[in-house]
């Protein structure tokens, strides 16, 4: 397997764009976004565990619910949430969007995102899908991750690709996501195509273990989105032999997995006002969700994540998030250690801090990327978890977000 050159489009049979059509007061970001597959495609999908659920997750469950995808239109700027007409309003969109490409209303999922509570402009859309499908391009895969984000600095876009029976097949991702990030099923927005052949139901399996092991593993403020939404479709259109339980999983898994992971990632570096993208390893667990529990909750401490954005090696506080993470575990065996492209400080070892030299702590810090490492000397398992530094932009992105 290897990464290339690409996202959405990079695999056969799709074509994306992302055009402005007027939701955003700021017409230099695009804001509505569309993802075509060529052929029916099999789809599955994880979404939001918040009880409060974005229109478009209601409507894009009740299309997707017989396993089969066409479209994907998602806008930026306003997360269709909280509005009473929020549902008539998504299906609206898919019915304009399906008449305008010759397809059933049913083959189209949608997802919003933005602000919460105000209502979405339904005529701006209706007049900008006919421009939107006129966008659609093999290349439109750079478009259609520009008009996705909303306080997202960069783009979130990836491309992998492997063999199956000796055809070349691949998998290609776009998502956003900078702040309300603990997602618990996936994050805020991301999409997934692949050329692979492969069954519905076998498909979302595959696409919650997928989520389980890396957007699940990421927090940024440890709020759960309204509309976090992982949709992946698989056309078929490489030709290769089809994926079961017994014939391509691990390659189709890898490839998938790897493509979640990047992504996942980069969102956690890309946190609203964050300096550093912050990995906590957990290693010597019982097992792996209990080191995935622990290193969350290291990674979505306030006071390790002020601390890493200072370049200040407080390990009292990783100790302190490890205890109150709700698993039990031998203190007085916790080693800990901060590391970076700058080189490795142990910090504590056995529960106790050990001596070490604070210069080289702040110089290994002060890199963009931290891994904090915690041994727990109890067994085999291991996680692991992403999140980011706390910086005083945080608090100035989000205290005028609406406004």
């Amino acid at each position: 397997m290897k990464k290339i050159r690409g996202n959405v489009t990079a695999p056969k049979g799709y074509l994306a764009a992302g055009i402005y059509c007027g939701i955003r007061k700021n017409k230099s970001k695009k804001d509505l976004a569309l993802i075509y597959s060529d052929r029916p495609a099999a789809a599955a999908g994880v979404y939001t565990t918040n009880l409060v659920k974005g229109a478009p997750i209601l409507v894009t469950k009740e299309h997707i619910k017989d396993g089969f995808c066409r479209a994907v239109i998602c806008n930026s700027g306003n997360a269709n949430t909280c509005n009473k007409d929020g549902v008539a309003v998504a299906e609206a969109m898919c019915e304009a969007l399906a008449k305008e490409l010759g397809i059933e209303p049913e083959r189209v999922a949608i997802a919003s995102t933005g602000v919460i509570g105000q209502p979405l402009p339904l005529d701006v859309i209706r007049a900008g899908i006919p421009k939107l499908r006129e966008e659609l391009s093999p290349d439109g895969g750079d478009d259609a991750a520009s008009a996705i984000l909303t306080t997202d600095l960069v783009k979130k876009e990836i491309a992998v690709e492997f063999e199956l029976g000796g055809v070349p097949c691949r998998v290609g991702g776009i998502a956003k996501g900078s702040g309300m990030i603990k997602p618990n099923m996936a994050t805020m927005l991301a999409f997934v195509t692949s050329d692979v052949q492969i069954a519905p139901e076998l498909l979302q399996k595959m696409v919650k273990s997928a989520a389980d092991e890396s957007f699940n593993c990421i927090s940024v403020d440890g709020d759960t989105s309204t509309n976090d939404t992982l949709l992946v479709l698989a056309n078929g259109a490489a030709g290769a032999p089809e994926v079961t339980e017994n014939e391509g999983y691990e390659l189709f898994y890898e490839a998938l997995l790897t493509v979640c992971t990047h992504l996942a990632r980069e969102m956690a570096r890309d946190g609203e006002g964050a300096t550093k993208l912050v990995v906590c390893e957990v290693s010597g667990g019982e097992t792996r969700e209990q080191c995935v529990r622990l290193a969350k909750s290291v990674i979505e401490s306030n006071l390790v994540k002020a601390a890493m954005f200072g370049a200040d090696a407080n390990w009292g506080r990783v100790l302190c998030a490890l205890g109150y993470a709700g698993v039990a575990v031998d203190v007085e065996k916790i080693d800990v250690s901060f590391a970076s492209s700058a080189g490795e400080v142990p910090v504590c070892a056995g529960g106790y801090g050990v001596d070490f030299s604070e210069e080289e702590a702040k110089r290994v810090l002060s890199e963009g990327e931290i891994t904090i490492r915690v041994a727990l000397h109890a067994g085999a398992a291991s996680g692991v978890a992403y999140g980011c530094d706390l910086t005083y932009d945080y608090v100035k992105i989000n205290g005028d977000y609406r406004t």
